[in-house]
């Protein structure tokens, strides 16, 4: 069986994307989203310049691309989760502990809640279905979804992720 030639170069695209999306959050954690630029956006992911260029045509493609790998992340940990309960806790805990969700927060309150509006969009519907397999119902998924949402705007501490999941869960199963 041949072995793929690209293989090495599909590895370092995905190296390199990893590398871009990382450095971006860490820049919305530190700068805010309205703060950074292309430039430092290849500056702290320790690209050129160029390199950023070939995978983004700008900012907001970067941002998106951001946004989906979130939203990836956070199905992922739907699918890992044992139950219902732990996928909603877990979840609650990434999206309240984000350092990026925390700067927009008091930075760049506009973009965070034009993109919490925006919960029909694609991304959100995914994470909708994933919660819908965990919870074994759309109606509760759609629920724990607005909740987590909320919690991008106002976060829960560690325990209280626990007991409001443990909470909707219970409400949800009457």
């Amino acid at each position: 069986m041949p072995l793929n030639k690209y293989a090495p170069q599909a590895t370092t695209h995905r190296r390199t994307q990893s590398a871009i999306l990382a450095g971006t959050k860490e820049l919305i954690a530190t700068v805010g989203l309205a703060k950074m630029s292309m430039i430092e956006i290849a500056d702290t992911s320790q690209v050129s310049r160029a390199t950023l260029y070939n995978h983004y045509r700008d900012k907001d493609s970067v941002i998106a691309a951001l946004c989906e790998s979130e939203i990836s992340r956070l199905i992922a940990i739907v699918h890992s989760a044992p139950n219902a309960i732990d996928a909603l806790e877990s979840l609650s805990i990434q999206i309240s502990t984000d350092s990026a969700l925390a700067h927009m927060r008091l930075h760049d309150p506009a973009p965070l809640a034009s993109a919490l509006a925006g919960a029909t969009h694609p991304l959100w519907t995914a994470l909708s279905l994933s919660l819908a397999e965990v919870t074994g119902s759309q109606v509760v998924a759609d629920l724990a979804l607005r909740w987590l949402l909320g919690q991008a705007l106002q976060p829960l501490s560690p325990e209280d992720s626990r007991l409001a999941a443990e909470l909707l869960i219970s409400r949800a199963n009457i």
